[in-house]
């Protein structure tokens, strides 16, 4: 494998007892924990020209030498497709993603998604994200529509993706959830995990990976509150599972119990009707990445950008505005 690059550390001495991978996100954040990780098994970490394992403890004065591979080079096939291009430069491209669309090529998903539609567009993606995922930075649930932006170079993906990790990125999506929220504002902070029911799926758990979610009520309507949610941490599935736990799930969410399991709690089958006429409308999540923030990598100006409620979202709250008067 070629080289892109040799990077030596010497410990110091507050840093004593960290963990090697942990020290090492510290001292080069633009490689995730989980990247450190896979390069020590690797054995392209080695620690006083020893291989160490990822769970070693770093003793101030240890010589750490970091051999970085170059980015795999890029797969997955392009395919020409309609994308709605918000903004693009010769850095990157932020797009307002509809939903159905899935973010980048998985188990058994090899068409047809974001990344082939960007592959064909661009010709020039970053590949640090690797073969599925070139230049993704940030990712969206297939049923949620909205703002992404992608890196075409590396410089800008390692910018880009050292915003995401420092909370640096903004990121708001709206979304329509079932009942009545009392607190106009507040945060969601919990561990999640996957699920031992179901590993498709996360939940709050004693133990996990920390996330955050703030949130602030937009409008009251009969049984559903439309919300806007500020990103801390970026979990996946992080808004929906929250909404779940403090039981206001994403209305039209099939996974988060967010369709018809929520009808037996309205009082009245004049609302219990009137939900289902909405759930028709809607076979998905109301959920929206409504604005994203970031500051530009080459020149540090900051970029921010707004979206429109889809065709969908917008016409189930527009007959709630109507029916709310």
């Amino acid at each position: 494998m070629n080289l892109l690059k040799k990077i030596e550390i010497t410990a110091g001495e507050n840093e004593e007892g960290l963990r090697l991978d942990i020290f090492l996100h510290q001292k080069i954040p633009q490689y995730s924990r989980s990247y450190w990780q896979k390069l020590i098994k690797q054995n392209h970490v080695l620690v006083d020209n020893h291989p160490p394992k990822v769970s070693d403890r770093i003793i101030p004065g240890q010589n750490i030498q970091c051999l970085i591979p170059e980015p795999e080079t890029v797969e997955t096939r392009p395919e020409k497709m309609i994308l709605k291009v918000v903004f693009e430069d010769s850095d990157l491209i932020v797009i307002d993603k509809p939903a159905g669309l899935i973010v980048h090529p998985g188990a058994g998903v090899r068409s047809g998604t974001l990344v082939n539609g960007l592959l064909y567009h661009c010709k020039d993606l970053s590949g640090i994200g690797g073969r599925l995922r070139p230049g993704i930075v940030h990712r969206l649930d297939k049923n949620t529509s909205g703002l992404l932006v992608a890196a075409k170079n590396d410089h800008a993906h390692q910018s880009l993706a050292h915003q995401l990790m420092e909370r640096e990125m903004v990121r708001k999506y709206h979304a329509l959830v079932w009942h009545i929220l009392t607190d106009d504002q507040g945060t969601i902070e919990t561990f999640l995990t996957r699920s031992k029911k179901n590993r498709k799926l996360f939940v709050a758990s004693g133990s996990g990976k920390i996330a955050i979610t703030h949130y602030q009520v937009i409008k009251r309507f009969q049984f559903l509150t439309l919300m806007e949610l500020r990103l801390e941490t970026g979990r996946t599935h992080q808004i929906r599972s929250h909404l779940n736990h403090i039981h206001h799930p994403v209305f039209g969410d099939p996974e988060y119990n967010g369709r018809l399991r929520q009808l037996g709690q309205l009082s009245g089958q004049e609302n219990r009707n009137f939900s289902k006429r909405l759930l028709s409308m809607l076979d998905r999540q109301a959920l929206h990445a409504q604005y994203l923030s970031f500051q530009h990598p080459r020149h540090g100006k900051v970029m921010d950008f707004s979206s429109e409620y889809p065709e969908d979202l917008a016409s189930v709250i527009d007959i709630l505005e109507k029916n709310n008067v």
